[in-house]
Formats: structure tokens, sequence, C-alpha cells
């Protein structure tokens, strides 16, 4: 084992970590029985985990003094059994303190983040499953819509990563990212999945809550618009883009973008590609499902709520307007407050986002809200000042409070 030395010195936040917790330990065996105390003292167990992938309980940290043999980890399989595995393959949900003992761990003994090494594969959607004393059946509980099909929802207690199979009394449009109070009726299981019969007594949306790791924003420099073609000398500028062209050069990003089950070496098989298709060739329903699976996988996979939203756009915009809206709340959180950034259209992982804003503002539109349009119509010219989505010949006649038409 050829650990890393702490090094206070260090700006990385993790060898700052491993120094918190290793303190003047002066040999490995030291080292390991502090991170040792660490867990003990800062993880409450059993916690839910990840092996390779695969959920299980992890029910205790060990240390028996065997210096190559580290920290061990007793853990419970959805059957029962029971297996002893190295600390470091053990993955805890992230932001909570297993996780960051993990990652402190791991770099200390000189491997890879826990993300890239042991993370399921891509497309894996398998999570631990709802147990019986998790619900009190005599109170209502808190779900988070994962997706929706037919009167089947598949949802996660709010605050875990436990899933369950929501069967409604009564058939509603439920949006992935929403969150459900329930009053529950009945509890079973069915092949080894738990199910839950109630009454929907509210619905509400609060992506703060949900627990989501914010999409990464990669820094692409500045956008600076005396570089852009803002048409031809002594041409008129709409009044809207003045005061984005005024600002100035302001700083450029990416975002990032989800794509649960994209194919790295075929370009166009993604479930967003694949629903496009069907829904081409008239298999509406089958390109629904898919995109459902895409949120069920990641429900920060924007696109998904930008194309779920088409679908319901021309027949409910009142339901098109809450998918599109649980996109961008979700993309908000990447941005936090304040931000003055550009997302251009041209770099394609911020169209997911920008999509999301597009129908949210039309579907506000088309149900009279027009203040709240205009300030999301107002919000993308910032964001995407070149305009490639024509908001600028919409927003006048928003701001006027026009009535919407399909033209």
């Amino acid at each position: 084992m050829n650990p890393k030395e702490p090094n206070n010195d260090d700006k990385d936040p993790l060898d700052v970590l491993v120094a918190e917790i290793t303190g003047s330990a002066q040999s490995d065996e030291e080292r390991l029985r502090t991170f040792h105390a660490a867990f003990e003292r800062t993880v409450r167990l059993p916690a839910d985990g990840y092996v390779i992938g695969e959920p299980v309980s992890i029910v205790a940290v060990f240390f028996d003094g065997n210096v190559r043999r580290g920290l061990t980890a007793l853990c419970r399989r959805e059957d029962r059994s029971e297996h002893v595995v190295p600390v470091s393959q053990v993955t805890f949900a992230g932001g909570t303190p297993g996780a960051r003992l993990i990652a402190a761990y791991r770099h200390w003994l000189g491997l890879e983040p826990a993300d890239a090494a042991t993370a399921p594969a891509a497309g894996r959607t398998r999570r631990h499953k709802a147990q019986a004393e998790d619900l009190d059946l005599s109170r209502p509980v808190e779900l988070v819509v994962l997706s929706s099909r037919d009167r089947a929802v598949r949802c996660r207690l709010l605050g875990t990563d436990r899933v369950i199979t929501l069967r409604p009394r009564r058939v509603h449009e439920e949006v992935p990212g929403e969150i459900l109070t329930v009053q529950p009726l009945k509890q079973w299981g069915y092949a080894r999945h738990p199910y839950l019969s109630g009454e929907v007594v509210g619905r509400r949306l609060d992506v703060a809550a949900l627990g989501l790791v914010p999409l990464g924003l990669e820094d692409l420099g500045f956008w600076d618009p005396a570089e852009e073609y803002w048409g031809e000398e002594g041409d008129p500028i709409e009044d809207c883009l003045k005061p984005i062209i005024a600002r100035g050069r302001r700083p450029l990003f990416e975002m990032e973008q989800i794509l649960p089950g994209e194919d790295p070496k075929e370009p166009w098989e993604d479930p967003i590609s694949r629903a496009n298709d069907l829904v081409g060739a008239g298999d509406r329903s089958k390109a629904r499902r898919l995109l459902m699976d895409a949120c069920q996988a990641d429900l920060r996979c924007l696109d998904s709520h930008a194309h779920l939203g088409n679908l319901e756009f021309d027949y409910c915009p009142q339901d098109a307007a809450r998918h599109y809206e649980v996109g961008v709340r979700i993309g908000e959180l990447s941005l936090g407050d304040g931000f003055d950034g550009v997302l251009q259209w041209g770099w394609i992982d911020n169209r997911p986002f920008l999509r999301c804003m597009h129908g949210y503002a039309l579907a506000l539109w088309r149900l009279n809200r027009h203040a709240e349009a205009a300030a999301i119509l107002g919000r993308i010219l910032w964001l995407n000042p070149t305009d490639n989505q024509g908001i600028r010949f919409l927003i006048d006649d928003v701001r006027a409070g026009k009535a919407w038409t399909p033209d």
C-alpha cells in the first residue's frame, strides 16, 4: 500500500480533509485507526450504499490492525446475504458524511475518485427498495416522482434513495421531479418490489428538496457582443437587445448534459433521439415511456423534461408547463443566485436547459400568464443573446398582453 502523505499546504480540499482526519498520526496503522474512528463518529450505520453499483446496506466498518487489508465493511445485499469488502469499494449517497469520508480515504490510498471507479454502469437505475419499516401508514408520506406509466408511478421516499411504486386511487398526470403527498392505504410487495396504494392529497415542486447534484458548468472564457453580428451598419437594433449589448463582455459557460442510456459510439443512439423518431412515426406512447425512463434514471436529464412538455403542449398546456418548469428549476440549481453569464445555444449541451425555458414561456403565454412568460423570455435572451430561438420576435407581443396563437 502506498498511501499519500497528508499535506496541509496543498490546496486540494481532499488533502485538507485527510489532514483533518489523520491529525498527528505517524504511521499507516495510526492513520487507518483515525479513519476508522471517523467512520464510527460521523456515519450512522446501517446506511444505504453501493458496492460496484449494487445496492447494499452498510452494516459496520472494521479495522483489525492489518495495514495491508485496511478498512473493511460488512455489507448486506437485498437477498439478506452478508459480505465483507474493502471500504474503498463502497459508495454512499453524494453529499453525505459517508461519501466525504470515502472520498478522503480513497484519496489517501492514491485511488481515483469513487464516482469514476465504483459508480453503476451508464443507464443502470437500481436503487434501494423501500422496506415495510420505512413507511408509517397512519400518516401522509412524501414521495418524489421518478416516472409515471399508466396507473403506476415510480417514486422514491423524499430524503432517501429508496424506491417504491405508487398505485394512486385516481389517475392524474404525474410529473417527474414533483413531490407528492400521499395518504397511504396499503403496502405490499410483488416480484421483490415494494408497492403502495393511496390517495394523492397534494403535489408541489421543490427542486431544492430533491437532493440533486447540480449540473456542472464548464468555463469557456468570455462572450463579447462586439464580436457578434447585429445587422448591417445603420440597421435598427431591437430594444430588447440593447441592454444586453450595452452590458458588454460576460463569462461564457456550457452546462453539463445528462443523457442516461447514451451510446458514445453512436451519437444518435440516446433516449431523446429515439423518442423523437417514435413521435415522428406516430408512436407517442412509446416515446413517452422512453422519456419517463430517462427521468427515472436521472431527474437531471433536462431534455426529457423538455420533450415530455412538448408531448403535452397541444393537448394540456397546464401539464406541459409543469414538465417544462421542472427542467427549468433543475437547471437553475447549477446557476445559483446572481448568475450573469452566457449559455449560448451554439454549445449544444446548453440546449436542453434553453429548450425547457422556451417551452415553459410558451406554455405560460398560452395560459395567459403574460408577466411570467415575459420574464422567462427576457431571461432566455440574457442567457443566449444571439437568440437562436427567435425570442426577440415574441417578447413584445407577450409584454403587450396579446393572446397566444398557434402561429
